[in-house]
């Protein structure tokens, strides 16, 4: 992605989402976000797009072998999820008290 003009995401680390896209598209199963990685347009999904990782025995893991794994989703294919509606929504941005909130479109409450 270019650097010149910083993407502005509405997604958090720690938020909850749906996946509305892809392999593992669920938009009734809010889920957890766990990384943001805003130069490459990606997020790290708890339970999300599971590889397989073939690792080697190292000092930390002695044993090594096959782990399984969260991989990085496109953040376009992810929404925000609205506890109060209970549906995903859009995210609206507004100033309140000098600070920038982040307001469902759905159901109109903060998002914390």
């Amino acid at each position: 992605m270019k650097t010149r003009f910083k993407p502005k995401f509405n997604i958090k680390k720690g938020d909850t989402v749906v996946v509305i896209a892809g392999d593992d598209k669920d938009r009734t199963k809010p889920r957890k976000v766990l990384e943001v990685i805003p130069d490459k347009a990606r997020v790290l999904v708890e339970g999300v797009n599971i590889i397989t990782k073939h690792t080697k025995p190292t000092a930390q893991n002695t044993k090594g072998g096959i782990v399984k794994q969260e991989a990085p989703i496109a953040i376009s294919n992810i929404m925000l999820w609205d506890a109060k509606a209970g549906k995903p929504t859009k995210v609206n941005r507004q100033r309140e008290n000098g600070k920038l909130v982040r307001i469902a479109k759905k159901s109109g409450e903060v998002i914390k």
